[in-house]
């Protein structure tokens, strides 16, 4: 126990080096392929394939990011009428609360001032912690991209590493584990972004239908932040809300809720466990647990890098005799127990001989 609180404590200290090396990791798996290709189709050399590779990968990253910005400043155009409906609703609010808790207008006015006063007061707190946002933001993406860069540069100078350090025996059970994580890895990145467009698909052509200004930039943010699960499309969904409050009816604040709850239905039982899911084997209770343990360490990236770590573990318990019992902990449960028998025999073959003999027995 006291292991696992120290091991937390220094994932959580040192999350500005941990954070940006597990994604580095992560996407140097997912552009393996791409740099092996540059390598052996082009006759690029290793540090060349590998920097074109990232060049590449981080133009489409960065693309998205500015189709996505390039639509928020459409939003400056209708300010005005944004402004104008968020005090309409404001003032509804407050004759509801009239009506409803004999609250005067005065004494509204009042409360809301003093909270404006206090607000103020703490603007430059505020400001100081969107500015060390902005800066973590920024060194996050810096470092990500150098650990990306040198783990493809040395990716075979790290395997050969692990051989060494394991017995010749044990040699192969390194390679098939190494391949495994570099095939589940690039399947799961690869279906998430898959998932990303499909929702932002059917995010689009539902706001479309419905009439919601900016249906194109509020499907990119939604497919995005998508990623995130769980909060992702519960943000999505109020953002959007509070934009088609500003620009248009209630009703069609209705709508949209209705939308993004069907999209929502579909995504979780047809698009992520064909998608994604089928990528790794994880079961729901334990993914569940990562996600709030990787919120509690390292925030919004602990959330993102919970599934893909989880199914790293699982990968490396399934392949060493003795943590074999976690990795069938941490999978899917066989509704035929065909799986569990397998593991038993295996584990305890002893129980099994006796069976056989017992049944010998009975014959």
């Amino acid at each position: 126990m006291i292991s696992i609180i120290a091991i937390g404590y220094l994932m959580r200290i040192g999350q500005t080096i941990i954070v940006p090396l597990i994604l580095g990791g992560l996407f140097a798996l997912l552009l393996v392929p791409v740099c092996n290709w540059f390598e052996k189709k082009l006759r690029f050399h290793r540090t060349l394939a590998a920097l074109v590779s990232l060049i590449l990968f981080s133009a489409f990253v960065g693309g998205l990011f500015t189709l996505i910005g390039s639509q928020l400043t459409l939003l400056k155009d209708d300010w005005p009428a944004f402004e104008k409906q968020i005090i309409g609703g404001i003032e509804s609010l407050q004759e509801w609360i009239r009506q409803t808790f004999n609250i005067g207008y005065n004494k509204q006015s009042e409360y809301l001032s003093q909270t404006l006063n206090k607000s103020i007061n703490q603007g430059t707190a505020i400001v100081g912690i969107a500015l060390l946002s902005l800066s973590s933001v920024f060194i996050l993406m810096v470092f990500t991209f150098l650990y990306t860069f040198f783990l493809l540069l040395y990716r075979r100078h790290i395997l050969r590493f692990f051989l060494l350090l394991n017995k010749p025996q044990h040699q192969a059970i390194i390679l098939e584990i190494a391949h495994e994580i570099q095939y589940v890895v690039k399947k799961y990145l690869i279906g998430l972004i898959l998932q990303m467009l499909i929702v932002a698909a059917m995010t689009f052509i539902a706001l479309s239908i419905i009439g919601v200004k900016y249906s194109l930039m509020l499907s990119l943010i939604t497919g995005v932040i998508n990623v995130l699960p769980y909060i992702g499309i519960f943000a999505a969904m109020l953002m959007i809300s509070l934009i088609t409050f500003a620009t248009s009816s209630l009703t069609h604040v209705l709508f949209v809720v209705i939308a993004l709850i069907v999209v929502h239905f579909i995504d979780s039982n047809f698009v992520v466990p064909k998608v994604v899911g089928s990528k790794v084997k994880v079961n729901s209770l334990f993914a569940m647990l990562a996600i709030i343990m990787g919120e509690l360490i390292w925030g919004v990236s602990g959330m993102f890098l919970a599934i893909p770590i989880l199914a790293i573990m699982k990968i490396v318990f399934d392949r060493i005799y003795d943590l074999k019992p976690w990795g069938f902990l941490l999978g899917e449960e066989d509704s035929s127990d065909h799986s569990y028998k397998i593991l038993r025999s295996e584990l305890y073959p002893e129980i099994v001989e006796i069976r056989e003999v017992e049944n010998k027995k009975d014959g």
